[in-house]
């Protein structure tokens, strides 16, 4: 059935816990007559955790759920001015391809993804880096390596050049990729702003920006006194730190032990982990969650909704221990397609081993 506009718009609103801005998206969703283009760019290295395959997965099916086709940028090249692997471009066209295996796997509206390569797009686009020239002309140093953040860097100038060219080229894969949407997470934003800003210097129309949540991780540590930046680093999901995070292939096993070593304490809802997949994962994929315990410690379990388990949680219906439990529950449930798919699938299986090999320098 067709969407209205207002629908569609709810449902670009739960991709984007930011969305810049309403008048901007509505006017897109109202004039524009060919088909919406929506994109996000992930640099292949390291194996991929739940948020960028999962998760992922869940925002794109509801973005082509609302007639908008999404490109998934493979940004082999960005990987390689980020130090990844050494640089090794080899080594990160092999993640690339375990990238798509796993994506493959999870359930994402293939019909209406285009799996695009850096690499092999600029090699047939040349007239990109005329892009890349005249967005620079328009852009100070300064508020460029402000953008530091998307490479996963802070901002200084003993950091690599690179990182001066690294914003400039994402600001004009938005431009030669006709992407209409640009919905990639929340730190990538500072990049996202410059586009806006600079497009219109250029003669280009300034792209709706989608910044969906950042995944917390399972375990972190807040020290008192951190500012709301340092707070934000420290929660947030980091291959650098594998026990924090869910990866797309890990056994059943590993995944029950980071849910019982996650951060979380009874009764306090606040900045728990284990509750923020629940939300973002878990209610996406199931109508209700049950569990169930022997009659001395609560007996059968049923939540309806995400706010019915919050509410339970909050009034110690059940505790920390019956969350991770439930939380392990379903989230092994979700992985298994995965885990089948790498167990199964020759092509597949050998990617995940070759990736696992290699020595991630970052």
């Amino acid at each position: 059935m067709t969407k209205t506009i207002d629908e569609k718009i709810e449902i670009i609103n739960q991709v984007g816990e930011e969305v810049i801005n309403d008048e901007d998206l509505r006017k897109l969703l109202t004039n524009k007559k060919e088909q919406i283009i929506a994109y996000d760019g992930f640099e292949p290295s390291g194996q991929i955790h739940i948020a960028q395959g999962l998760l992922k997965s869940i925002n794109v099916n509801k973005l082509t759920s609302c007639g908008i086709k999404y490109k998934m940028f493979i940004a082999d090249y960005f990987a390689m001015l980020n130090n990844k692997y050494g640089g090794d471009l080899e080594k990160i066209q092999t993640a690339g391809k375990y990238f798509v295996e796993v994506w493959k796997s999870t359930g994402m509206d293939l019909d209406n993804v285009e799996f695009v390569w850096a690499k092999e797009f600029y090699e047939s686009h040349p007239e990109y880096w005329e892009t890349v020239l005249k967005l620079s002309m328009n852009a100070t140093v300064s508020r460029v390596l402000k953008c530091g953040q998307v490479m996963g860097r802070e901002e200084s100038t003993s950091n690599p050049a690179a990182q001066i060219m690294y914003p400039i080229m994402q600001a004009a894969d938005i431009i030669h990729l006709g992407a209409d949407i640009a919905q990639l997470g929340l730190d990538q934003r500072k990049v996202n702003m410059l586009a806006r800003d600079i497009f219109p210097k250029i003669g280009k129309r300034k792209p709706v920006c989608v910044h969906h949540h950042m995944l917390m991780g399972l375990q972190y540590k807040v020290e008192e006194g951190m500012s709301e930046t340092d707070r934000k680093i420290a929660m947030k999901m980091s291959k650098s730190k594998p026990e924090t995070a869910i990866f797309m292939t890990d056994s059943a096993k590993d995944v029950s032990k980071k849910f019982n070593k996650a951060t979380s304490i009874d009764g306090d809802p606040t900045d728990n982990p284990v509750l923020e997949y629940f939300k973002h994962i878990i209610f996406e994929k199931y109508d209700t969650v049950e569990f169930d315990r022997p009659e001395k410690y609560g007996g059968f379990y049923k939540a309806e909704t995400y706010e019915q388990l919050v509410e339970d949680f909050t009034s110690q219906t059940f505790k920390s221990g019956d969350l991770k439990q439930m939380a392990a529950k379903y989230i092994n449930e979700l992985l298994e397609p995965t885990r089948k798919h790498f167990e199964e699938n020759k092509q597949a299986k050998e990617l995940l081993e070759k990736v696992k090999a290699f020595n991630v320098t970052r």
